[in-house]
């Protein structure tokens, strides 16, 4: 017998039964390894949403062509603090007084289906499509006199006329006309899609702008970047050059 078949005969070739424990607790520590990954990513996400990022959907016209429906929007949570609120800013905010009413009744997702949609967005996995926020622009912060129209039909913010480039086309600034100053601690938002947006204008029935007006800490963050589809992906801007001739408020009491 040759040097190399003694050695093949003296290695023990595994049993089934030991082939089957092998594999099953490679297997066995794979799963754990994924499922780690998935609750370490779902943490993570979590604490990504509740401080810092969360997705929304977009529901309606009333921003467009800024945002379209069925758009998602990345909003940063960073404002309204640290960072303050600028003229110009997209903003998702809480419903501050029953502006969205009562509504048609949703589709709910019900079963395991809808649990894990409903666990998947409450740790910022998916966009939330939450019934009682909604997304507008800064026009006026706190302090700020907010009229339309001038004498050319312009919006004007502390005596400064604004020309709006983000509006949408074939809309003028505002078909109701208004001359209010912003309360401390508010803003006055309005949509892009003027003529399909019941914004701060429709919520005023005092017309001095208390009730019209967002209380800042209902401001859930600034719409940063539009994230889906793909096709439409876009950094959303501010519009700072159409508001640098804006003044300042006057300081408040």
């Amino acid at each position: 017998m040759s040097a190399p078949e003694q050695a093949r005969e003296g290695v023990d070739e595994p049993s089934p039964k030991d082939r089957a424990t092998s594999m099953g607790r490679w297997v066995g520590a794979a799963v754990k390894e994924v499922a780690l990954v998935l609750v370490m990513a779902m943490v993570l996400s979590f604490v990504v949403k509740t401080w810092f990022l969360q997705a929304f959907f977009i529901p309606s016209g009333s921003m467009e062509n800024t945002l379209l429906v069925g758009d998602r929007v990345v909003v940063s949570k960073l404002t309204p603090t640290p960072i303050d609120l600028q003229h110009g800013d997209v903003v998702v905010f809480e419903d501050p007084g029953d502006w969205l009413g009562s509504g048609p009744p949703s589709d709910e997702r019900t079963g395991v289906a809808g649990a894990v949609h409903d666990v998947l967005v409450f740790v910022g996995l998916l966009p939330s499509e939450s019934e009682d926020h909604l997304i507008k622009r800064v026009v006026g912060l706190p302090g700020d006199r907010v009229e339309c129209c001038d004498a050319q039909g312009r919006l004007t913010v502390n005596g400064v006329p604004v020309d709006e480039p983000y509006v949408h086309t074939g809309d003028v600034p505002s078909s109701m006309t208004f001359d209010i100053t912003v309360p401390a601690d508010r803003v006055w938002v309005m949509g892009d899609h003027r003529s399909d947006s019941e914004d701060s204008r429709f919520h005023d029935p005092a017309g001095d702008g208390t009730d019209g007006s967002v209380p800042v800490d209902r401001v859930t963050g600034r719409a940063v970047a539009v994230v889906w589809p793909f096709t439409r992906f876009a950094w959303l801007s501010d519009y700072q050059a159409a508001f640098a001739g804006v003044p300042s408020a006057p300081a408040q009491p």
